[in-house]
């Protein structure tokens, strides 16, 4: 009877981890894995914390490896240069025993995608403070030369009330990025998904959605994008056909946010639909145009109402009339009384 209770136990037992080791790194358990990727949870001996370590899938052939490791090399060069406390970071790269891998900050939280897949009641301040602080972030990336491309709610990761982190850069342009075969003198974008279209497209730019090159302003408008589905509750634009999609994002303008839902404020929604516009000049020309707008409204939002304010000063200066009749009239008495006293005084002195 023990024995079979065992083996029950045995058998229920999670499966142990395909690696036991990535270089010096010891497999604790998989936190998760796409296509492409795989993400361990593993242990460092040398600084002696737990880390995550992103590698191939072991079901990716060798063609398949080589194909994708640029990749992953790009995205720890990318990401390794950048020091934000709002992007994810990098501590190590490396080749070892033929597998490639990065060794990055392990966070614990969910993607902002699966937040907004459970319909996660936002308050539109916390919107409007998430959005701030991924568009700081970008303003820090762009000015260290790293173009992110591929900003969208699962590459935002939240690790606390509040506290995003923009992952994977995979797709990044970046200084330090090695060149590829397919890449074009003026940096277009190569083939990723569909025909010569680099990125997501639900969220991508007007001009990503033509193949055309993407610079920071392509990530300010997918922010827009991101901000719009927090906001709307639904995606700027839907289709399930990708030709038709790309269409509309490259031809149509969505409904403002505070069309959608009206308990969205028009001062937020404007901001969304002047970094979602459809050619770039329109747009914010820096990440921290966009971080400022959002930092105004915020502040803004904190203050007393116009309407209370007004109350108040109304009852301050209602207030103030009342104090001086109250004290004339306490005056008046006394020199009644100062003259009472004069007149009576003569009568009752001896």
């Amino acid at each position: 009877m023990m024995i079979a209770q065992s083996s029950a136990l045995k058998q229920a037992a999670p499966p142990a981890p395909e690696l036991k080791r990535i270089g010096r790194f010891t497999v604790i358990r998989e936190l998760g894995r796409g296509a492409i990727g795989v993400v361990y949870l593993v242990h460092d001996p040398i600084i002696d914390r737990q880390i995550a370590v992103k590698t191939f899938n072991p079901k990716l052939t060798q063609i398949e490896r080589k194909k994708h490791e640029e990749q992953l090399i790009n995205e720890a060069r990318a990401a390794g240069r950048l020091s934000h406390p709002h992007i994810i970071t990098i501590f190590d790269a490396n080749t070892e025993g033929g597998l490639t891998y990065i060794a990055m900050e392990y966070l614990q939280g969910r993607e902002l995608s699966r937040l907004l897949a459970r319909q996660h009641p936002f308050e539109l301040n916390d919107i409007a403070t998430i959005a701030w602080k991924v568009a700081d972030a970008l303003d820090y990336a762009h000015r260290n030369g790293v173009v992110h491309r591929d900003i969208k709610p699962a590459n935002i990761f939240m690790v606390g009330e509040n506290q995003p982190k923009i992952v994977d850069f995979g797709i990044a342009r970046s200084p330090n990025r090695i060149a590829d075969q397919f890449a074009q003198p003026d940096d277009a974008p190569y083939t990723l998904f569909h025909n010569n279209i680099l990125g997501t497209p639900t969220y991508m730019s007007p001009e990503q959605a033509c193949g055309e090159p993407a610079d920071a302003r392509s990530d300010i408008y997918a922010l827009g994008a991101v901000m719009y589905e927090m906001l709307a509750g639904r995606k700027p634009f839907q289709s399930r056909d990708t030709e038709k999609l790309l269409q509309m994002i490259a031809l149509k303008t969505p409904p403002a946010p505070h069309e959608v839902n009206p308990e969205v404020p028009e001062a937020l929604s404007q901001i969304v639909m002047k970094a979602m516009q459809k050619r770039p000049e329109k747009r914010y020309q820096h990440a921290h145009e966009m971080a400022n707008d959002i930092k105004r409204y915020l502040v803004k939002g904190k203050r007393p109402q116009p309407a209370k304010a007004e109350a108040r000063q109304g009852q301050e200066e209602n207030a103030a009339p009342a104090t001086g009749r109250r004290r004339l009239a306490w005056l008046a008495g006394l020199l009644a009384l100062a003259g009472a006293a004069a007149v009576l005084a003569p009568r009752l002195l001896p």
